[in-house]
């Protein structure tokens, strides 16, 4: 398959930072959609839009081949003008999706699955070429207890059994660029995975160790996680759908597969690895 170029939206985020990166690396123009300045690698181009003002993307399309696409929303408003938009310029979309879609613990009414089902409805529909990336939690989320780690040395936080197979942004970027350049998934939704379940009271203790020092998991109860989680100014809808779902995993993990090695032809990063990664955010 030959690219021309390829459009990144949300690469000012873990995933789509690294995305562009890995773009870059390998030779293949990579064009960055940002809604206000930032940096990125020599070479990168650089284009400003919104996702929420489709119109504003005229520009940033012009010439792309192939787009990877996250949706920034917690619902779907909107994303079939951004859909019909991309579907005039580029051939190819890339979504990052979520495993909890098309998954047995999927409810309806559960904000995050829904609207992400949603996205890849409109997306298979659109005519365009297609894949719909699935991953399981992402390690990344965790940088919400840094600020807690340096200053307290603890995380104070619910469900310390709780165990989830957390995949290294690089990994689910690496699988993406797969998607980007390669073939190999068209009209695939792949379910990519970390290496091992690891319990949040565990991850703390890898914390602990890779940057060393003393850092221990106090926990907490749901309902003072909900409020908690509120007070710090995430949506509602959002917190009252991820707390609950993540309880029920306690019983009911997500599955651990070797999908990121299938398709890249590397391993799966560990969660050490990842903290080891971004230790300087957590020291």
């Amino acid at each position: 398959m030959t690219q021309t170029r390829i459009l990144v939206t949300g690469a000012t985020g873990k995933v789509g930072g690294s995305v562009v990166t890995q773009l870059h690396a390998r030779g293949v123009p990579a064009r960055a959609l940002v809604r206000r300045e930032a940096d990125f690698p020599e070479g990168v181009e650089v284009v400003h839009g919104d996702l929420g003002d489709p119109a504003s993307l005229e520009t940033a399309l012009e010439g792309v081949d192939s787009v990877f696409l996250v949706w920034p929303f917690l619902s779907a408003a909107g994303a079939s003008d951004v859909i019909k938009m991309i579907g005039k310029r580029a051939r190819r979309v890339v979504y990052l999706s979520s495993a909890g879609v098309g998954s047995e613990k999927e409810k309806p009414g559960e904000a995050i699955t829904m609207f992400h089902a949603e996205l890849e409805r409109l997306i298979e529909a659109s005519g365009l070429e297609w894949t719909a990336l699935r991953p399981t939690g992402f390690a990344s989320n965790t940088l919400g207890w840094a600020e807690e780690v340096r200053t307290t040395g603890a995380v104070r936080a619910p469900l310390a059994r709780l165990a989830r197979p957390l995949i290294h942004e690089a990994d689910i970027a690496a699988v993406a660029v797969q998607a980007l350049t390669t073939d190999a998934l068209l009209g695939a939704r792949p379910l990519i995975t970390g290496l091992e379940l690891l319990t949040q009271e565990r991850q703390v203790a890898l914390i602990s160790e890779v940057i060393g020092r003393p850092v221990r998991f106090e926990e907490v109860s749901l309902d003072e996680a909900i409020e908690q989680m509120k007070a710090a100014g995430y949506p509602a809808e959002l917190v009252e759908a991820v707390v609950p779902a993540q309880a029920q995993m306690l019983d009911n993990p997500e599955p651990v597969n070797d999908e990121v090695e299938r398709i890249t032809g590397t391993p799966a990063r560990s969660f050490r690895e990842w903290v080891a990664d971004h230790a300087a955010d957590f020291r």
